[in-house]
């Protein structure tokens, strides 16, 4: 699994897994990634062996500065090892995986609940762009949207009927 996480909001801004990546595989990831992007200083990436010469000269070609983390120091990109984390506790503890197309649907639909509905504690408000909501009436009770399959939910003020 690659993925690019914005550090600043906690935004997952790409998601994607094969069974056998390569660096010209993960250069297009980093192309899908920032189509346009050239506002981002720095890309923090472990020591796997895909982030060859050939992959650190393309980020540059991007106009992004690559940071190696030390090698077995996963502390130093906490940000990404925790959202790891959070998607084995809260997705991949729960499903059977059957192929990677499956698997890629799931992160899909957990990466649009994870930027859009999930509330991230730590930043002490609701998910960038959705305002917090206040109950309408004395009449409203709170109804839950499935997301993820059912999996998740978002949680919404109703109007009683």
């Amino acid at each position: 699994m690659r993925f690019v996480i914005d550090h600043g909001r906690r935004q997952i801004r790409h998601v994607n897994v094969t069974a056998h990546p390569t660096s010209s595989w993960t250069i297009q990831q980093l192309r899908e990634a920032f189509p346009d992007e050239n506002s981002l200083r720095f890309l923090i990436h472990d020591n796997d062996a895909i982030f060859s010469q050939r992959l650190t000269e393309a980020i540059g070609h991007l106009g992004i500065e690559s940071k190696r983390t030390a090698y077995r120091s996963p502390w130093q990109n906490g940000t990404a090892e925790r959202w790891i984390g959070t998607v084995r506790r809260e997705l991949l503890d729960h499903v059977i995986v059957i192929d990677e197309r499956h698997l890629r649907r799931l992160l899909r639909d957990y990466v649009d609940y994870y930027n859009e509905d999930r509330v991230h504690t730590c930043l002490r408000d609701s998910p960038h762009g959705r305002p917090t909501e206040i109950r309408p009436s004395e009449d409203a009770r709170v109804v839950g949207l499935p997301r993820v399959g059912g999996l998740h939910h978002r949680y919404l003020w109703s109007e009683a009927a």
